[in-house]
């Protein structure tokens, strides 16, 4: 038997000390809710009450509405396995376990889809709620259920809402879960019914998360009020395709047929349509440059940033890994995938472990599959089926434009012409205070304003200047979104056709579906095929708009001309190279294709990584196995280290103590596990390089204000002369902007170290000590200074004590209370620390952002590798639990072994998962 509990210390004790954490946790839990009941009416609270949301996991029990029994078979960490004999009965039980488990989770997912968090937590949410209404997101899904979506997929939708309904049935608050007993002291809040357009509603939220560029076009627009063309782009370089692997190597876009082909042939889906073919180039738009477009995007920034991420942090960093190797190239003679994506850390985990099995596959019970799910939604996203397996990461295309409009009285100007205003009222219910109605206002092709929901942006869109290119102000400009995800879409019928796809050619008509978000699907199959393609509905713009920076909404011109037909989109089918790799690179060159798909692509630095390694081991003459793959998943090694330390290490330090930090780099293998100091101090480098050679030049829009780098109070001891140095970071300037550090930040750097006079390794005297750096080699020798020092603060002296893991560490927060609860709610719920290997850009992506720090921001949300050759030697593994219960066993039991690379068995096939089942339960008609 597996842990009952994780540690909070995230180290390794044995399960009596785990039993005896769990334990006092919930004697402190049972001691303050029990106070809380005395004071609020006398209700006394015993493990008893605490443990009744748990779900029933053995024995039967009774579902209206299920046609025939279904088996729910879980595992020693609580997954389960159901096996049913309809589609009907295969979903409706799918939702009656994930509400077991996660209701909450999924309750608090369709409150923030639909811009009602405010009728949960009261009036601190209504803002993001005004926001989110504005956005849309329940309306367009409530248009794709009544008018794109099959009719077997709103067949399994309806099934799903009735599975989760079968559970609410009878049920209390407190018989469904901790939270809502907590929320119950200050609110009467109480579940309503799901409804399938609520499970639809939840891609919205992750094609949000996954939207691409959207930060990059504020962030480029905002520099200009401080940099010139050549400054920002030294900040955005262009993608290195001569050094690291597009994922598309062996087609090309052919002018005559239209289409992408591949070694002379076309692709096996059938042809989407496409309304524009004109490629976009690069250009700057209208309305770049201005103070008023800058100081509203600022204002849009603070509201971006305040809104709750549903699967991924707002669009910024999100990363993700996945290969396929084909059989030639693998021990068992069959295809490896593995898939691991890049997630903020949540708890619980944003995916739910689950196979979905017919007892007889047939046109009336059509699933055998076995995967990662959303709770609150039918069917698996990602995973395999008998017959294939799919992995999936961020495109990055981008499906998101800004446009400045130019507004007048009730409507805004188009063409020279003023265009009414599409408008509805919304009213927002507020737990425990009055509701609030606004007014969301759309142009005549969906775009919403967004500058209506900040009275800052109101204010300087009626102050600002503009530039002699555009027109009058008038009543001021407003900043409206165009976004392929405010249209209805067919993603739904993608995860059930995905589901249920035999082969390749079903597999490619099943991604043709998956129109938002745009993801990178790589695929393999038991026959020894392996492929990738790039579904999504990505737009086509004029000539001179690329969608970089925000476009002049009183021109038509600007607006998209069309959508790239599914055969014009690039794909791959058992390349002779015998593998496939996503890693949120360039998907092609842009030499063999003619539409602009983005111009922020990741720059592939663990792209190419896996690739190295993965050729390594062909060169070799080895074989490659599922072990070798979770290796790779787990590789620490840094490639920013590897091009700067050799430089480091050539810098004269005078001052011993720095010299001593420096000598831990020497023999430094470049790999960043949790015990090395080198690491430590390398990252501690690389921040601080960051915060000198940017921190001070990036506009007041892009900063952190009033931080310090390494301002601690902790560990500062030792002699005065010492302590001074630790102090004197209070003393420099903090409002300074703070780059986040990721890959774009590693090219950029990597392009200026071949200019080591450019100005941007110049500091001002006033940030440094003893003087201003006038070259590269100058800010290299004060940002190792600076990061001494800055880990005497945060580590001690004794450079023998210092360790990455020290730094970077990951702590599980609950959302909603788990963040913004009483402090006892947050002991309760929260999770941590866990010490952790890998960094920024590396293969283990356990990514930490510059501006705030090293601890752990987001993470391998899981981790999966595939065996085509015998499913059931698959192996997977989740960042916390299949449970949302703070006191089950299944909280986070899968926590520790996920910080320390393992994976779990993955059972499949009938026998496997008999031999693997912990409880049954029966649900009967």
């Amino acid at each position: 038997m597996p842990p009952n509990t994780t540690a909070s210390t995230g180290q390794q004790p044995g399960k009596s000390g785990r039993k005896k954490g769990r334990r006092a946790r919930l004697i402190v839990l049972v001691l303050v809710l029990g106070l809380i009941g005395g004071v609020t009416g006398g209700a006394y609270w015993s493990i008893s009450t605490v443990r009744a949301s748990f779900p029933q996991t053995k024995g039967s029990l009774t579902l209206a509405g299920l046609s025939g029994p279904v088996d729910v078979k879980r595992d020693y960490y609580g997954i389960p396995q159901i096996y049913a004999s309809s589609d009907e009965d295969l979903f409706m039980a799918q939702g009656y376990v994930q509400a077991q488990d996660r209701f909450y989770e999924m309750d608090v997912r369709r409150h923030m889809t639909s811009g009602r968090l405010s009728e949960m937590f009261g009036k601190s949410q209504v803002d993001t709620d005004e926001f989110l209404r504005t956005l849309g997101w329940d309306r367009i899904a409530q248009q794709e259920y009544d008018k794109t979506l099959s009719a077997s997929t709103k067949k399994y939708l309806q099934a799903y809402a009735k599975g989760v309904n079968a559970y609410l049935d009878g049920k209390d608050n407190k018989d469904i879960s901790l939270e809502y007993a907590a929320l119950g002291f200050t609110n009467d809040y109480k579940p309503e019914k799901w409804t399938p357009v609520d499970s639809v509603s939840w891609l919205k939220a992750m094609a949000w998360d996954l939207r691409g560029n959207m930060q990059d076009e504020i962030d480029r627009a905002l520099m200009t009020s401080r940099l010139g063309p050549k400054e920002i782009a030294d900040l955005y370089p262009d993608y290195p395709y001569s050094r690291n692997k597009t994922i598309v190597q062996a087609g090309q876009y052919d002018e005559a047929t239209k289409t992408f082909q591949q070694n002379g042939g076309t692709s096996s889906a059938g042809a989407g349509s496409s309304t524009g073919s004109t490629s976009g180039t690069a250009g700057t738009g209208a309305g770049s440059g201005t103070a008023g477009l800058q100081s509203q995007l600022s204002g849009l920034q603070n509201v971006l940033d305040d809104l709750p991420t549903a699967v991924g942090v707002n669009g910024n960093g999100i990363g993700s890994n996945s290969w396929v190797v084909r059989g030639k190239h693998t021990i068992t003679g069959k295809p490896l995938l593995a898939n691991d994506p890049h997630l903020s850390a949540s708890l619980p985990s944003v995916w739910y472990q689950m196979g979905l099995h017919c007892r007889l596959v047939s046109s009336k019970c059509q699933y055998d599959v076995s995967g990662y799910t959303f709770a609150g939604m039918p069917g698996v996203v990602i995973g395999h089926n008998q017959n294939i397996a799919w992995g999936m990461t961020n495109s990055g295309v981008d499906v998101t434009d800004l446009y400045l409009e130019k507004l007048s009285g009730d409507g805004y100007l188009y063409d020279d012409k003023t265009v009414p205003f599409i408008t509805r009222e919304e009213t927002i219910k507020v737990a425990g205070g009055t509701p609030k109605k606004i007014v969301v206002r759309e142009t005549k092709d969906g775009m919403p304003l967004l500058s209506d929901r900040s009275s800052e942006l109101v204010k300087v869109g009626r102050k600002a200047t503009v530039d002699t290119a555009a027109p009058d102000r008038g009543d001021g400009y407003g900043i409206a979104l165009r976004w392929t995800a405010l249209s209805p879409g067919t993603t739904m019928d993608a995860v059930f056709a995905m589901d249920r796809a035999a082969d390749w050619s079903d597999f490619r008509a099943a991604a043709a579906l998956f129109d938002v978000p745009s993801q990178n699907m790589i695929y393999a199959d038991t026959k020894d095929n392996i492929g990738y393609t790039l579904p999504g509905k990505i737009p086509t713009r004029a000539q001179g708009y690329d969608g970089s920076v925000p476009a002049p909404g009183w021109d038509s011109r600007s607006r998209w001309t069309g959508y790239i037909a599914e055969d014009e989109l690039p794909y791959e089918y058992n390349p002779s190279r015998g593998y496939i790799v996503t890693a949120n690179q360039a998907v092609v060159d842009k030499a063999k294709y003619p539409y602009t798909l983005t111009t922020d692509w990741g720059y592939g630095a663990r792209s190419q990584r896996i690739t190295d390694l993965i050729q390594s081991k062909i060169d070799d003459g080895g074989k490659i196995s599922t072990d070798d793959m979770r290796q790779m998943q787990l590789d620490n090694s840094s490639e920013i280290a590897k091009l700067l330390v050799p430089k480091l290490l050539k810098i004269d330090i005078e001052d011993k103590d720095v010299r001593q930090a420096q000598e831990l780099l020497e023999g430094w293998d470049y790999t960043q596990d949790a015990d090395s100091a080198a690491a430590a101090y390398f990252n501690s480098v690389w921040r601080n390089i960051l915060k000198l050679a940017f921190g001070n030049k990036l506009p007041k829009e892009l900063r952190v204000e009033g931080q310090c780098l390494w301002v601690d109070p902790v560990n500062t001891t030792g002699p005065a002369d010492e302590t001074q140095k630790v102090r004197e970071c209070g003393e420099r300037e903090a409002d300074q902007a703070q780059p986040d550090g990721g890959d774009r930040w590693f090219e950029a750097v990597r392009t200026l170290m071949e200019d080591p006079k450019s100005d941007w390794w110049t500091t001002p005297k006033s940030l440094t000590r003893p003087g201003a750096a006038h070259n590269r080699d100058d800010l290299f020798k004060r940002a190792m200074i600076d990061a001494r020092w800055e880990l005497t603060a945060k580590l001690g002296k004794d450079i023998d004590t210092w360790s990455w893991g020290r730094l970077h560490r990951l702590f599980l927060k609950n959302q909603t209370l788990g963040t913004e609860g009483p402090s006892f709610l947050q002991y309760v719920l929260n999770r941590g620390p866990w010490k952790l290997s890998g960094g920024e850009a590396t293969v283990n992506a356990s990514g930490w952002n510059a501006a705030g720090g090293y601890g752990v921001v987001w993470v391998p949300s899981m981790r999966m590798v595939v065996n085509l050759g015998d499913l059931d030697k698959s192996k997977w593994i989740n960042l916390t639990g299949a449970s949302g219960h703070a006191y089950s066993a299944h909280y986070t039991d899968q926590t520790d072994k996920w910080a320390d690379g393992e994976l779990l068995d993955w059972s499949f096939s009938d026998g496997a998962v008999d031999e693997g089942t912990s409880d049954t339960l029966v649900l009967k008609p």
